[in-house]
Formats: structure tokens, C-alpha cells, sequence
């Protein structure tokens, strides 16, 4: 009886992309492509039914999984950074070298470009009807803002920034604590583990700049609003030109997260050796009658004597 090959076996043979480096960044295209287009359709889909079809809370849900199931999609690739901050995270730990780096970033920002713009157009006549053909920044019909952050005017650029710095600390942080080996936190788990950091950072930071934490998610779809979207130099001239915030603040607060948690925690975790383990911790044995524990007994020389 013939075996028959699988056709995506068959096309892993004949074209399989075998330099690592091309590898990541095609990994880093297609998930950040994907996390774009299902995430601002998950913002558009509340803003543009007025609450009707789901609500914040699910909206920092479906980020969460969706950030989970990205990962999941390029884990023994890239990882599933998708994200400059997170990449540049990676860099000062020594997992990413400085001008890949800039390579994960710009292809992170095009794919954003591209992710937010596919949302767009598959909600083109969405966004006609809500706005009465009218591209608007503010206001109760303004929808600029599904796309990427817009702060309100009583928001200073001080609060923007340190809201940015410490939403994106905490996100690499967790990341940092849940790759950590010495966790030993199941492989296949990890990816939901990101997803939850997320909701967590979603939750407590996304009141006042909407949880952007991430140069490429916010300055990609902004860049596609100014060229293909009819918003105007606006998107960036608002607010004294905050734009430059989201693209600039998460990559403090990467590196800062990762270091925080490794200075405070991960340096100082013990490797599992016995003599780290309580005595609660060791078997026992007994020998006519006397128990003692592995730690009390001398090790046996190679002869057994």
C-alpha cells in the first residue's frame, strides 16, 4: 500500500526557508498581521455597536487570547514578539542581538500597517454609517481612535508617558517571570500566560491612552489612518503632537520590566540541588529500622563500597 505524502509536507521539502534570521521575521509578520487585523476588529466591533455587541471587558479578553494564540502560532520560531518593546526586551537579555532587533521591529510595524488596514476595508461601510462619511479624531462619532491611541485634553504627555512606561514594564515583566527556566513553567502554557498579562495590563492600564504598549500596534495603524484612512495629518499633530509617546515610552519600559524582574527575583532563584531542598523535600530511606534521609547518607564511591 502507497504511502501518500501530505501536500504541506511535500511543499516543507521543496520550499522550507532555512535562514533563521528570514525564518523570525516571517513568523514575526504573520502573527503581528494577524494580532492587528482580529485586534482592531475586536475594537471596532464594541465602539462601532455601541457596546451592544461586546464590552470593554471583553474587549481586553479577546486582546488576551488573541495575543495567546499568536504566540502559540510562532513559539518555535520567533517566539511571537510582535512587539519592538518586547524585542528590544529580549535584546538586553541577550536573546536578540541588536540589529535583529531593528529588523523584528520595522517588519512588526508594516505588518501592523497591514493587519489594521485589512479591518478597515473589511469595515469600510461599518465606519460609513457610523460617521455619516465623516473622519473625525474627537467627538461622539470620532473613530480614529479604534485604530490607535488619542488621549483626552486633560491628559498631560508626562501622564501619557509614564502610563506607557509602566503598562509596558509590567506586560515584560510577566513575560519575563513566565520564560524564566528556573519557573519551570510548562512550555505549552506559556503562550497563555502572555495572554493573561495581558488582560491583567489591559485592566488596570487602558483607561487613559487604551493599553497601545506597543510601538508597532500604535504607530502602524496610525500611519495607515494618515495615508489610506482620510483622518489627515491630525493623527499626528493632535494633542502638541503626542503620537511620538506610544512609539518611544514602551521602549523604556520593556527593558526596565525584564531587569526589574530579574534583579528583585530571577538572578536570586536557587538551582534545584539538593543541598536547596528541605529536608521535607528529600525521600527517605530505611535500614533496619532507622530512617534517615538522602541528605544524612554518605554517597557511594563508583565501586559501591
Amino acid at each position: 500500500m502507497a504511502i501518500v505524502e501530505e501536500f504541506p509536507e511535500r511543499l516543507r521539502r521543496r520550499f522550507r526557508v532555512r535562514n533563521p534570521l528570514l525564518v523570525n521575521l516571517l513568523s514575526e509578520f504573520f502573527a503581528t498581521t494577524l494580532l492587528l487585523c482580529a485586534g482592531t476588529g475586536i475594537v471596532l466591533q464594541h465602539v462601532l455597536s455601541e457596546g451592544k455587541l461586546n464590552t470593554w471587558t471583553h474587549v481586553h479578553l479577546g486582546w488576551g487570547f488573541l495575543v495567546a494564540l499568536c504566540v502559540y502560532g510562532t513559539f518555535k520560531t520567533s517566539g511571537g514578539h510582535m512587539n519592538p518593546a518586547v524585542s528590544l526586551a529580549m535584546c538586553t537579555l541577550g536573546k536578540l542581538s541588536l540589529v535583529h532587533f531593528f529588523y523584528y521591529s520595522i517588519v512588526q510595524t508594516i505588518a501592523a500597517f497591514l493587519g489594521s488596514g485589512l479591518t478597515y476595508w473589511a469595515y469600510a461601510d461599518q465606519i460609513q454609517n457610523f460617521t455619516g462619511g465623516i473622519r473625525t479624531i474627537t467627538g461622539n462619532k470620532a473613530t480614529a481612535g479604534l485604530f490607535c491611541s488619542f488621549p483626552k485634553e486633560h491628559i498631560s504627555h508626562s501622564s501619557a508617558f509614564l502610563d506607557q512606561v509602566i503598562g509596558t514594564a509590567l506586560l515584560c515583566l510577566f513575560i519575563a517571570a513566565i520564560i524564566d527556566k528556573r519557573n519551570k513553567i510548562p512550555t505549552g502554557l506559556q503562550p497563555l500566560f502572555f495572554g493573561l498579562g495581558l488582560f491583567v495590563v489591559g485592566s488596570s492600564y487602558g483607561m487613559m491612552l487604551g493599553n497601545p504598549i506597543n510601538p508597532a500596534r500604535d504607530f502602524g495603524p496610525r500611519l495607515f489612518a494618515f495615508v489610506f484612512g482620510g483622518y489627515g495629518w491630525e493623527v499626528f499633530s493632535y494633542h502638541n503632537y503626542y503620537f511620538w509617546i506610544p512609539i518611544v515610552a514602551p521602549l523604556f519600559g520593556g527593558p526596565l520590566g525584564v531587569w526589574l524582574y530579574q534583579l528583585f527575583v530571577g538572578i536570586h532563584i536557587p538551582d534545584d540541588t539538593p543541598s536547596n531542598l528541605g529536608l521535607m523535600d528529600l525521600p527517605t530511606l530505611e535500614v533496619n529500622g532507622i530512617k534517615s534521609s538522602c541528605s544524612e547518607l554518605e554517597p557511594l564511591s563508583e565501586n559501591g563500597a
